[in-house]
């Protein structure tokens, strides 16, 4: 079991693009055939009482709420049945993306990596100890800015739901007793500017909040 008051120095962060139908709509994408992949460094995570410090004269910075797990003990090749048995904590966090430079990213076939995994680009929760007695493909979740709604979304609704995720993974990577996954987002994603106060929160998780400057 992983130490749920230290959620700040995982061994690896995994994220997982493109996973609810609405949002890649809205990004112009086809559905993905398999999960897309992505990683952020240690030095991405902001955690909840810390400030928001986003990229200055990159472009637009854009919020994406999402479902974050913790892995708690090793495994590869782990079947979809058995691999929620490989989750311990759950929390919700947020995706910071440069948008206008991930856009010419894409265009050009590149990676995404200088639009995704810049320093403090994921915000992190506070994490909960998850059971199998709780339903992970049913978590609702919702997002606002300055007190206004931008997004709100269910697990459910996932492309790839996180057992699958998770198999998926261990196929290409051993997972790490305190691997963080991020999940993809839900549709409403929008920009961020200084001064904003962006507030997640789910029922079954808890609610945070960053300031951004």
């Amino acid at each position: 079991m992983i130490d749920m008051s230290r959620p700040d120095i995982p061994p690896r962060i995994f994220c997982v693009g493109l996973n609810y139908k609405a949002h890649t709509q809205e990004m112009g994408n086809a559905l993905p055939e398999q999960p897309v992949i992505f990683m952020k460094p240690t030095t991405s995570l902001v955690a909840v009482g810390e400030p928001l410090k986003l990229p200055k004269a990159q472009g637009s910075v854009h919020h994406e709420m999402e479902l974050v797990v913790a892995i708690d003990k090793l495994g590869a090749d782990i079947p979809v049945e058995v691999a929620l048995g490989y989750v311990s904590g759950v929390t919700l966090g947020i995706d910071l993306t440069l948008r206008d430079l991930q856009s010419k990213l894409k265009q050009a076939g590149q990676p995404w990596e200088l639009s995704k995994s810049f320093d403090g680009s994921a915000a992190i929760g506070k994490f909960i100890v998850w059971t199998a007695q709780s339903d992970i493909q049913n978590i609702d979740m919702r997002c606002s800015v300055n007190g206004k709604q931008r997004q709100q979304g269910n697990t459910r609704e996932m492309l790839f739901p996180v057992a699958k995720i998770i198999a998926f993974l261990s196929r290409h990577w051993q997972l790490l007793p305190g691997d963080f996954i991020y999940t993809g987002t839900p549709s409403g994603v929008g920009p961020l500017v200084a001064g904003d106060r962006i507030e997640i929160e789910s029922p079954q998780i808890g609610r945070f909040s960053w300031d951004a400057s």
